[in-house]
């Protein structure tokens, strides 16, 4: 909420598939984040990847954000 803009949601959806754990944050704010300017993204996804897992933002300028995370687990 803190780079979404004023009046801005989120919804986080959390779902458990047969070998990994996948994570959704999404909202509804001002959109046009990436993961390569400052650590924060970038930090998110490199953990992620340390665990084997995928990454993925959509971001388009005034639509909002969707961060996705697939991480494998046993």
């Amino acid at each position: 909420m803190k780079h979404a803009g004023p009046g801005a949601s989120a919804a986080v959806r959390l779902r458990l598939a047969p070998g990994e754990v996948r994570v959704e944050v999404e909202d509804d704010g001002i959109g046009s984040a990436t993961p390569t300017g400052g650590s924060g993204l970038r930090g998110l996804a490199d953990r992620i990847e340390a665990l084997g897992g995928r990454f993925t933002i959509s971001s388009p300028p005034g639509r909002g954000t969707t961060l996705r995370a697939e991480i494998p687990c046993v």
